[in-house]
């Protein structure tokens, strides 16, 4: 099919003197969206997309063509350049900006692409050159690593319904902290409106209840933050470079937000009705609140489309 030669044109190419390589590269796409990825004459036969990435330091968006193949529903691109000692302007692009635009001729779709690293590397490496076996040449001329990039696509495909993803699973525990912390914080509002009144207002159950809310509460956000620093952020900023410095500053939240947390409950497991002031312990709560949504609105900005695009949500049960 020479789908492994789609890089090659334009390594040699700036061999050929008194060539426009950006030109002919024009020409190509100009090409490729006329006959819906059909192409004649060199490339007849050839699987290519062109792809369109944001410039890493112009922040324009840039159009390359590329071989391409699909392994499990999931486009692949290799950054070859025919065996150069660089990486290809196109792959430093996306370890800046991972989101894309694919055209494969019947189809265009957003994606996010990802770089796997290590053995997950290798392995999806030795599936490319057993379908293209001239990208193993390309790896043979030069010392560098050839990263293979996956294109995960974002949304579903034509047709297809939308499944949930790892990322809209993360909305939903936010969303359930959200709601256990305002459940704690109005229990914390019936002790204030009790000793504004009398201590009788008071239900004598209600210090416990608050005590065992708020150990729930924050059982459950530990659990969450734990899962979040020991696997999905080193899994994330492995395949997402651009992701990397949004999830270094959402671990290091993550230890603040846990001091304070500490603090609530230890105020919360010393409190002594009619002792123990509530509307400090109120104002402590509304910072808790006010840090974790300002953490959950980051995250939420940051890392949910990467974590819907790749994994789905986990089933329950």
């Amino acid at each position: 099919m020479g789908m492994e030669r789609a890089e090659t044109w334009e390594a040699q190419a700036e061999t050929w003197a008194g060539f426009d390589v950006n030109d002919f590269q024009r020409q190509v796409i100009a090409e490729f969206r006329a006959n819906n990825g059909k192409m004649s004459g060199v490339f007849e036969g050839w699987k290519l997309t062109v792809l369109t990435t944001v410039g890493a330091k112009s922040g324009l968006r840039r159009e390359s063509i590329l071989g391409y193949l699909e392994f499990d529903g999931k486009g692949i691109v290799v950054a070859s350049a025919n065996g150069a000692a660089k990486h290809p302007a196109w792959y430093h692009n996306i370890r800046k900006n991972p989101i894309v635009t694919v055209e494969t001729g019947t189809d265009t779709y957003q994606a996010i692409a990802a770089i796997p690293p290590g053995q997950e590397r290798d392995k999806l490496f030795d599936r490319v050159i057993t379908e293209a076996p001239g990208y193993a040449d390309h790896q043979a001329k030069t010392t560098r690593e050839i990263p293979v990039v996956v294109l995960n696509r974002i949304g579903p495909k034509p047709g297809e319904e939308r499944v949930t993803g790892m990322g809209d699973w993360i909305i939903e525990v936010h969303d359930w902290l959200r709601g256990e912390l305002e459940k704690l914080r109005a229990q914390v509002d019936q002790v204030i409106e009790g000793a504004a009144v009398s201590i009788e207002r008071t239900p004598p159950d209600l210090a416990q209840q608050m005590r065992t809310h708020c150990l729930n509460f924050c059982g459950a956000l530990s659990k969450h933050h734990g899962g979040e620093d020991m696997a999905m952020f080193p899994m994330l900023a492995k395949q997402f470079p651009a992701l990397a410095p949004a999830l270094a500053q959402l671990g290091e939240e993550h230890k603040i937000v846990a001091r304070l947390q500490d603090d609530i409950q230890q105020l919360v497991d010393s409190f002594v009705p009619g002792e123990t002031d509530p509307v400090q312990l109120r104002a402590d709560l509304e910072r808790l609140a006010d840090q974790l949504e300002s953490h959950f609105r980051y995250e939420e900005e940051t890392i949910v489309t990467a974590l819907n695009a790749t994994a789905p949500a986990p089933t329950s049960g």
